[in-house]
């Protein structure tokens, strides 16, 4: 599967669009108590165990994205936009939602 960022694919030619994709992800609260009880894990300014938390969540909207593409029928999925909010009551959740436009590209 093809993914982008840019609503084109250099030297590739799409040949239809498909719609519309979301997938989502989201942190709940104990985690958001075990990551930021544990300051021992912040090193150079940095949360480690926070990071690697967010990337397991982004790695979770992105595979919901590919399982949607490929069910309408799509090779690739351009235009993606990847966002973080904090959601739930007293913000207790981090939601990481990522989205782009599914197509069908024609091949090399």
């Amino acid at each position: 599967m093809i993914r982008s960022t840019t609503h084109t694919l250099q030297g590739r030619e799409i040949e239809e669009y498909l719609g519309v994709v979301v997938g989502e992800a989201i942190l709940g609260a104990n985690i958001f108590k075990d990551l930021f009880g544990a300051v021992r894990d912040i090193v150079g300014g940095r949360a480690g165990a926070y990071e690697d938390e967010l990337g397991k969540a982004r790695d979770i909207a992105f595979q919901e994205v590919e399982y949607h593409a490929r069910a309408m029928g799509a090779n690739a999925v351009v235009g993606i936009d990847i966002d973080y909010e904090v959601v739930g009551q007293k913000g207790g959740m981090m939601m990481v939602s990522v989205s782009g436009t599914v197509v069908k590209v024609k091949p090399k």
